[in-house]
Parts: structure tokens; C-alpha cells; sequence
């Protein structure tokens, strides 16, 4: 896809995604309580469209599926089925079954539940036969991906003595925890988090109406366009000031970037101001580990020499992250360190800006790729965006809102 760009005052309103992560925690409590009418506002994104459906199918008497390349489905899926009677199959794209979920199969087995490997140890595809899990304490390594202890919180009201998590080392992406056990208690859960612990008491879930979000993740790019452009204002539709979402910390973040916020009540509305940009910008993503690429293609874009430090989950995402930035950050002439948890972006290259309109940019089958470079067609003019579908994942209508304030796509 090239996108270009002549206009660089940008306006506009836009209608937000609903947010995967709400809406995925929302549609396994309702799985769990038996019901299939209490969720507004459910994502398109496709990840969300497929845990709706697989769950619809499984329903209806079905045990086979594949859930594409959607991780949080996968591990929220292997847990959930574990609480159902039959066996059920779950397997995956190519890169899904390459992302480990042995942590969270061991912790299920550790509490009774029988899962087999049918393939590559500790990978999918998987079967999880019926099980009969009572609950108790269990310790699980906080520093490996949320997503595994958000799994086993989200089916604990059922287990009998309820569950007690220990987290052993330094927790990763506090926040989806704290999104998890707030929408668990909303729908009537008992959980306490505190410092190392998580308490699920065996107290159940009730009914109750819930309403997801817009995706903060999804408001991070159109915070980029605004701080590449000479002028404009977005309203985005949807977002709250007490979110849920721990990428709701790119209002703050963008400060720095000329990025205003005012919070109104449908939505945020965001300004460009004029501000002296920092020489230097060093910030840690332990909390919003979803946000590194569109800081980095930012601060990129700013000319700002940059440390990005917390990154360590991201080298088992969609792609690895960490070395796909590398890659195609440096066709935009800068020199780029990395280590297994930091990026450095060195200011000192970019007067030696080597990029072409024709050169594309690879995506890496990752949606947050895409949509995190795309809003450098402002500083260039012109871009090539390889494999642009994958924003289908989680914001399936970005290349139309980006042509609704000036963006020219052609295919």
C-alpha cells in the first residue's frame, strides 16, 4: 500500500476500535456464566472476532479450533477449557504455535488439569481434556507474560477453594492484571491483588451489563500523527479518563511530544501545540509494553535521541519486535542499538536521513508495525506499507480513517 500525504494540518473525529483486551476478559466471563447477551460494544478487532466465534462454535457441540495468530484467545481459550466438559483442540497460524504457552500449561497442570502437547513441547497445538480443578495456591513466574496469570485469574470463581497466585520475580504489564481483576469484580468477582499476591475467593461471577471502551493502543497512532503534523486537532471517540487500559499513560507521554489532551464526555480531544521538543527522551514500558513502536517511529520522526527500556516482552508478540524496529528503523538512515530489553535511537544520524518513498516498509504479519509507521508518510510525503490487512487484528478501519483527514492510499 502507498500512502502519501500533501496537507499536513490534520482534522478530524474519529470512532475508535473498542478495546481487544476489555472485550476479550468480558467475553470468557460471560462464556463462564452461560450467557452470550451482556457485553456491548464487542470489538471488531480480529482477535476479538475470533474468541466470540470459537466460543459460539464451542457451544454448539464443537472441540477443534484455530485461533489464527491471536495470542490472548489462545492462552484465555487454554484455561477456559479446562473448566468445560469434552476435550477440545486448539492450534494456531504458523507464528502462534512458534509462541510458548508452556508456563501456563504447566500452572494449569499443577492445579489438576490434563493438557497434552501435540506437537513441539511447551507450544501449540494443544488438547485440554476435562478437568477437574479445585483451586489453591500456585506460583507462577510474573516476569514471563500477563496474559498467562490474566488466564488463570479469569476461570478462578470457579474453582471450589478459589485460587491464590504467587508471583515469583518482577511482574510484566501491571496494568492487564489490574484491567483483569476490575472487570472481574464488576461482574461480581472477589479478588484482591497486592504487591505479589493475587486472592480469587470461589465466590463466582453474576450477570451484569458491561460496556468496553475505545482502545487506547489504537489512540497512540493518531497521538503520533498529531505530533508529526504542522497543525491540527482529533476528537477520539469513546476513551474515558479512568481507563482500565495501561496505554491510556500515552496522553502523559505525548506531552513531551506537542500532543495536548482535554478530556470531554464522549470521548478525548487532542491538540497540536507548539512546544520546544526534548533533545533526549528515556521512558520504561513495563507497564505499556503495546506503545514502544509508535514511540519509537516517533521519536524517530522528532529527530530525538531516544532510550526505550522494558521491553522485554516483546520478543514473543506477533513478531519480535525488537528486532523488526531494528530493521526498519534503519531504513530511515538512523543507527539503532538493541539488547534483549532496551532500543537506543542515536539523534546523531538522523541528519543523514537515506529513506525513499519507494522503499516499503515490512510489517512482519504484526498490525502494530504498520500502524506505527504509517503516520511517517507526514515527514517523507510518501510510503509503502507492506502486508497492510494485518491492522485487521485489532483496528480493521485505520486506513479509512487515515483517508478521511488527508491520507491518499493507493493499492
Amino acid at each position: 500500500m502507498k500512502l502519501a500525504i500533501t496537507n499536513t494540518s490534520i482534522q478530524g473525529v474519529v470512532n475508535l476500535p473498542a478495546s481487544k483486551s476489555e472485550c476479550n476478559r468480558a467475553l470468557i466471563i460471560e462464556a463462564l456464566l452461560g450467557k452470550s447477551d451482556l457485553i456491548n460494544n464487542v470489538s471488531a478487532a480480529a482477535d476479538s472476532q475470533t474468541l466470540a466465534n470459537i466460543l459460539r462454535h464451542f457451544s454448539n457441540g464443537e472441540n477443534n479450533f484455530d485461533v489464527g495468530p491471536a495470542g490472548t484467545t489462545m492462552r484465555f481459550l487454554t484455561a477456559f477449557f479446562t473448566t468445560q466438559k469434552g476435550a477440545q483442540v486448539l492450534t494456531g497460524s504458523a507464528r502462534m504455535n512458534d509462541r510458548p504457552v508452556g508456563v501456563l500449561v504447566d500452572a494449569l497442570r499443577r492445579l489438576g488439569a490434563s493438557i497434552d502437547y501435540l506437537g513441539k513441547e511447551n507450544y501449540p497445538p494443544i488438547r485440554i481434556n476435562e478437568s477437574n480443578i479445585e483451586g489453591g495456591e500456585i506460583e507462577i513466574d510474573g516476569g514471563v507474560s500477563s496474559q498467562y496469570i490474566s488466564a488463570l485469574m479469569l476461570i478462578a470463581p470457579t474453582f471450589r477453594n478459589g485460587l491464590n497466585i504467587k508471583l515469583l520475580n518482577d511482574l510484566v504489564s501491571k496494568p492487564y492484571i489490574e484491567m483483569t481483576a476490575k472487570l472481574m469484580q464488576g461482574f461480581g468477582a472477589k479478588v484482591k491483588f497486592e504487591d505479589s499476591s493475587i486472592l480469587v475467593e470461589n465466590a463466582g461471577y453474576r450477570s451484569s451489563r458491561f460496556s468496553v471502551e475505545s482502545d487506547w493502543s489504537a489512540a497512540s497512532y493518531w497521538y503520533e500523527v498529531l505530533s508529526f503534523a504542522k497543525a491540527g486537532q482529533v476528537r477520539l471517540e469513546g476513551l474515558k479518563r479512568d481507563s482500565l487500559q495501561g496505554d491510556s499513560a500515552v496522553a502523559d507521554l505525548y506531552k513531551s511530544f506537542g500532543v495536548e489532551t482535554e478530556f470531554e464526555s464522549s470521548g478525548v480531544f487532542l491538540r497540536k501545540v507548539d512546544i520546544e521538543l526534548p533533545q533526549y527522551f528515556e521512558y520504561d514500558f513495563t507497564l505499556c509494553p503495546d506503545l514502544v513502536q509508535t514511540v519509537a517511529v516517533t521519536c524517530t520522526g522528532l529527530r530525538i535521541e531516544a532510550k526505550l527500556t522494558g521491553l522485554k516482552t516483546l520478543k514473543i508478540k506477533e513478531t519480535d519486535r525488537i528486532l523488526a524496529l531494528q530493521n526498519e528503523l534503519e531504513k530511515l538512515g538512523v543507527e539503532i542499538e538493541c539488547g534483549n530489553d532496551w532500543m537506543k535511537i542515536h539523534a546523531a544520524e538522523f541528519s543523514a536521513f537515506s529513506f525513499e518513498p519507494s522503499t516499503q516498509i515490512e510489517t512482519y504479519k504484526d498490525h502494530r508495525m504498520a500502524m506505527a509507521f504509517a503516520p511517517m508518510a507526514i515527514k517523507y510525503g510518501a510510503l509503502e506499507i507492506d502486508d497492510p490487512a494485518v491492522v485487521a487484528k485489532s483496528y480493521p478501519s485505520f486506513w479509512q480513517d487515515l483517508q478521511a483527514v488527508g491520507f491518499l492510499i493507493e493499492d
